[in-house]
């Protein structure tokens, strides 16, 4: 269903849903903090990858740790473009790098919010636009998108640069891609997304240098930073996957990761392994379901290789989830169901998974955490 209209008046019940779900998530925050003593703006801007993100705004790349074992830990792992934002906010706010940061966070939350709604709206309608943000918002791990890390950003430029390909917009596609492929490793899902699109646009016999100009513009900003890094550390192309082993990250086909679930349910921790597999199948069975719902190529390619990355990838297994965020077309699933129902059975649906995640998103950060 094309929709032309993306004005604030017509997103704008997904944006207050959105609002709506992480202001829940703060307040129960805000309250855990205050029984147990500890600080929501610690725990959002100042703990796990948010120190590494504001370390680099404040000093650039360099820092690296050398562990016991020898493994090196680099700065070189995370992608500039969040730093550099914060940097500018610091800048104009005189705000610490770290709260600057969650500045980043909400108004990168929201363009993403927006960003889903528009990808919803334009395949299935407005209602269930609302309903993939509102979803989204709500996913167990949805506190991320109030933290100073780089997952709003992310989906923010991802879900705008998917639009702009689905409309055939291709030097706005381009330049979100290449932005995406600034901010996480995963960006070249963004850019699969974008050369799909423009392959089937290309079936299709349409030819124009804006389409020529986005598809080589969407790789420019990940090529750039590894090629940087490569020349930084004089690794050459395999330099970044050098400083992501450093970190214990990789690709291995998944198989680390079933090493670690087997070793959940060969102990007494079994329960937990019961979990993880369950919900394995779960994103397995949404991504079959996008399929099935027939979504269009470029969102199953993009879809496919975010879910691919986070489950076959070696790395920190409690990582996972988070990993997953960007993966919002899975939303549309659920989004089309809910949207079938009447509206108050969906909104008390959605007012429960929103208040179970801001619970659950409070426990988490107080306790493990995100690394």
């Amino acid at each position: 269903m094309p929709v032309e209209d993306l004005g604030f008046r017509r997103a704008a019940p997904a944006l207050a849903a959105f609002a709506a779900v992480r202001l829940l998530g703060l307040t129960v925050l805000a309250v855990w903090g205050a029984v147990a003593g500890s600080s929501p703006h610690t725990l959002l801007s100042a703990r796990w990858d948010s120190l590494w993100y504001a370390r680099i705004a404040a000093e650039g790349y360099g820092y690296e740790i050398v562990l016991p074992g020898g493994d090196v830990h680099s700065n070189l792992a995370f992608f500039p473009l969040l730093p550099w934002l914060e940097r500018v906010v610091s800048a104009a706010t005189g705000l610490s790098h770290g709260s600057a940061g969650l500045v980043v966070s909400v108004l990168a939350g929201l363009a993403a919010a927006w960003g889903i709604f528009a990808v919803g709206d334009l395949l299935h309608g407005r209602r269930t636009g609302v309903f993939a943000v509102a979803v989204w918002a709500a996913l167990p791990v949805g506190i991320v998108q109030s933290m100073a890390y780089s997952e709003s950003l992310f989906t923010a430029l991802a879900a705008w640069a998917l639009y702009g390909a689905l409309r055939g917009r291709w030097l706005t596609a381009g330049l979100l891609a290449a932005g995406a492929g600034l901010t996480r490793p995963v960006g070249a899902a963004v850019v699969a997304a974008v050369w799909v699109a423009v392959v089937l646009a290309r079936r299709r016999g349409e030819r124009s240098w804006r389409m020529a100009a986005g598809a080589l513009l969407a790789p420019a900003g990940a090529a750039a930073y590894v090629l940087w890094v490569g020349a930084r550390t004089g690794g050459g192309l395999l330099g970044y996957l050098e400083v992501q082993a450093g970190w214990g990250n990789g690709f291995d086909g998944g198989w680390a990761f079933a090493h670690f679930v087997g070793a959940k349910l060969a102990s007494s921790a079994w329960p937990a392994g019961l979990g993880l597999i369950a919900g394995v199948v779960l994103v397995l069975w949404l991504y079959s379901a996008c399929v099935r719902q027939r979504q269009p190529a470029p969102l199953l390619a993009y879809c496919g290789i975010v879910v691919a990355l986070a489950l076959c990838a070696s790395g920190y297994f409690g990582s996972k989830p988070r990993l997953l965020l960007p993966a919002f077309p899975l939303m549309l699933v659920p989004a089309v169901a809910l949207a079938r129902w009447r509206t108050r059975r969906a909104a008390l649906v959605v007012g429960a998974a929103a208040l179970a995640s801001a619970v659950y998103g409070a426990f988490w950060l107080n306790g493990s955490g995100p690394p």
